[in-house]
């Protein structure tokens, strides 16, 4: 169990990490157009990881 949580967190960092990387391309004015949509996509990345991780948190109490 612990393996599977472990692997999630791994994942969901990684998937981060990558987001961050892409975004310091030094192409300024695509940079500039997409400010709102990188606020957007980190608001889905903490929604996405806090919904994680409280699923896994109620599935391994239910269990």
């Amino acid at each position: 169990m612990k393996f599977g949580m472990i692997l999630i967190i791994i994942v969901l960092v990684a998937a981060f990490i990558g987001t961050l990387v892409l975004l310091g391309k030094p192409d300024e004015n695509y940079k500039n157009s997409t400010k709102q949509n990188t606020v957007r996509l980190t608001a889905i990345y903490v929604v996405v990881i806090l919904a994680a991780i409280g699923g896994l948190a109620w599935y391994i109490t239910m269990n």
